[in-house]
């Protein structure tokens, strides 16, 4: 297929590579930026080696917790400039929309809509108003009964975070405030797992195929390229796995070490059960 201009340089953005080993990578891929990606990659062409991330739209990401801490909803809000993300009209509108979807939880946007006229009409007003199209992209809702639900939302309102725990009825106070730093973390390290038992056997292989090709081409003896491959994979997991994470705050532990010394402390099991972490733009969960 005939590969255009705007493909190239979007590919370059996400990637950081050079506009000909784009172009190359997406003729050889026929177009599919996911195997463009992996084929710059293996070439070691590619600046951003562990994962491209989408270029953001304008909006807002808010969040919304119950007292209790047992509910909680996160909702991103996309709007084509950061002049109208600041407005107080879309402000006012992105924050009835999230109040919209706690109340009512619904299970799409469009049941949102449905369930909650006055959303509908203001989404419409605020529309006319501003004079841009304004997107209720996503939105997430979590329960947790015998557990803790924990936010976070980034200055500037571009990126947020919800974790969930199970098992924390016991401890929330304590687990509150551990909790906060964790979603920290989830919005700083950017984790694609809770633990590597949820990676895939497809992405472990392709992952070990890509660390070969750049050792091979980095001319490694071939008796050496399994090991380098482990090693590698063990670092796959410690940077994208959030358990294995190094803490932030504290790089001698692990966030599984802080879990593990508060269930000990308290002889309890609280568990990470999920996150949801709403980048603008970023849909990838």
């Amino acid at each position: 297929m005939a590969i255009t201009a705007a493909q190239v340089n979007e590919l370059r953005k996400k990637t950081g590579a050079g506009m000909m080993d784009c172009k190359k990578a997406l003729t050889e891929a026929d177009g599919d930026f996911e195997k463009a990606i992996e084929i710059l990659r293996k070439k070691g062409a590619s600046v951003a080696v562990k994962r491209a991330e989408k270029v953001a739209n304008e909006g807002i990401v808010l969040t919304k917790v119950s007292d209790d801490k047992t509910k909680g909803t996160i909702v991103e809000i996309n709007c084509e400039t950061d002049f109208v993300a600041k407005s107080e009209d879309f402000v006012k509108f992105a924050n009835e929309t999230l109040d919209g979807i706690y109340s009512t939880n619904p299970s799409s946007v469009e049941d949102l809509l449905e369930k909650n006229p006055s959303v509908k009409t203001a989404l419409s007003e605020v529309m006319g108003k501003v004079g841009e199209k304004i997107n209720i992209t996503r939105f997430a809702i979590e329960n947790a009964s015998n557990g803790l639900i924990v936010d976070y939302v980034h200055p500037g309102a571009k990126l947020g975070v919800l974790v969930k725990f199970d098992n924390a009825d016991t401890v929330k106070d304590e687990l509150s405030v551990l909790g906060k730093d964790l979603a920290m973390q989830v919005a700083a390290m950017n984790p694609l797992f809770i633990h590597r038992d949820e990676v895939s056997q497809e992405t472990i292989n392709k992952e070990i195929e890509i660390y070969k090709e750049v050792s091979r081409k980095e001319k490694k003896p071939e008796q050496m390229l399994e090991k380098i491959a482990n090693g590698k994979l063990k670092k796959f997991f410690q940077e994208n796995c959030f358990l294995e994470q190094s803490f932030i705050k504290d790089n001698t532990k692990t966030v599984k070490d802080l879990i593990e010394d508060l269930n000990s402390k308290h002889r309890t099991d609280i568990k990470i059960v999920l996150f949801h972490r709403f980048h603008l733009g970023d849909e990838k969960k």
